[in-house]
């Protein structure tokens, strides 16, 4: 399954690739190219990262539901501990 991104989010991450290469490298990187960069980390780093993500959440739900047992358990044969006990008649 390919990692897609918003066109929004995909905007906005080839701007903070300009800024990081801007701040932190010798050259700066145009708006064409850090789009390519993007494509590639998508392509090629994405998919690890999402697939660590959805382990992640089958972890966390099979966590929860090891706990509805707990949440939504209910005592058997419970009516008679829950009345008082009455005197039989003679």
């Amino acid at each position: 399954m390919p990692v897609e991104i918003t066109k929004e989010a995909r905007q906005q991450a080839i701007v903070s690739i300009e800024r990081y290469f801007q701040e932190n490298m010798e050259e700066r990187i145009g708006n064409i190219a850090a789009g390519a960069l993007l494509g590639f980390f998508l392509e090629e780093v994405g998919p690890t990262i999402y697939n660590q993500a959805v382990a992640d959440v089958q972890e966390r739900l099979q966590q929860r539901i090891a706990e509805v047992d707990i949440e939504v358990h209910e005592d058997e044969f419970g009516y008679w501990q829950k009345r008082p006990a009455r005197s039989k008649r003679t």
